[in-house]
């Protein structure tokens, strides 16, 4: 699969850009759902953790592309 993906065009950099981007997405759909939604923080909790989780993934996909770059 990453093979497939550096054949296609995506870098290394551009899952580690991904990455930080989440990060910066989970704190921001933490903070609009804990002030928008009436669900409480509880369900805030829950949406900055789903979207937190994808940082690592990216991270992961971002060390295996690099593999196929040297």
């Amino acid at each position: 699969m990453l093979e497939q993906l550096h054949k296609s065009g995506l870098r290394a950099e551009h899952c580690y850009m991904a990455g930080m981007a989440s990060i910066g997405a989970a704190f921001v759909g933490w903070m609009l759902s804990k002030r928008l939604e009436k669900a409480g923080i509880d369900r805030a909790d829950r949406w900055g953790i789903f979207i937190g989780e994808w940082a690592p993934t990216f991270f992961a996909m971002g060390n295996g592309l690099r593999t196929y770059e040297k």
